[in-house]
């Protein structure tokens, strides 16, 4: 049985401990579907005051629902369109305190108040994005973004 492990201690070290986790879950596993599944439950697990983490995945010219935890979602967006469509199209980590704020934002759940969306790069080439959101505003700073950065570049020696 797998559990999701905290240190009582500073945040850094939480999410250095859950990436040696992600490393120990999917060392020898090659299949991307199961290593997404599992990355997204290992984070839902892990990070507190969030709704929906899950993936989006290029398919030919569009992002497409991929694994997630949470509600239902979107299953198409187009690059440029929405949080994850603008990072996906600048390849850029995108942090949104207020989604309200973001112009052409996608509501897929009416709770989600802030959102982080983290490009997948292998080789030069997005695969996807990660997409993780929360019912509060505010809810993801520097430190989320920089570990979660740290967690896709982690994850994407599996996919």
């Amino acid at each position: 049985m797998f559990e999701v492990k905290k240190y009582e201690g500073k945040r850094e070290s939480n999410y250095d401990l859950v990436i040696k986790q992600l490393n120990a879950l999917l060392d020898g596993e090659s299949n991307v579907i199961a290593n997404l599944s599992n990355a997204s439950a290992l984070l839902n697990q892990f990070l507190d005051r969030v709704n929906w983490v899950g993936f989006y995945l290029m398919d030919e010219d569009e992002l497409v629902l991929g694994p997630f935890q949470g509600l239902p979602a979107c299953v198409r967006i187009t690059p440029g369109r929405g949080v994850c469509g603008t990072a996906a199209k600048e390849k850029k980590t995108l942090l949104v305190k207020d989604v309200h704020q973001f112009p052409g934002h996608i509501a897929c759940d009416a709770a989600s108040l802030s959102e982080i969306v983290v490009p997948i790069v292998k080789d030069g080439e997005l695969l996807g994005v990660l997409d993780i959101d929360s019912p509060e505003k505010n809810r993801f700073d520097e430190v989320d973004q920089q570990k979660l950065e740290d967690f896709v570049e982690a994850l994407v020696k599996y996919l």
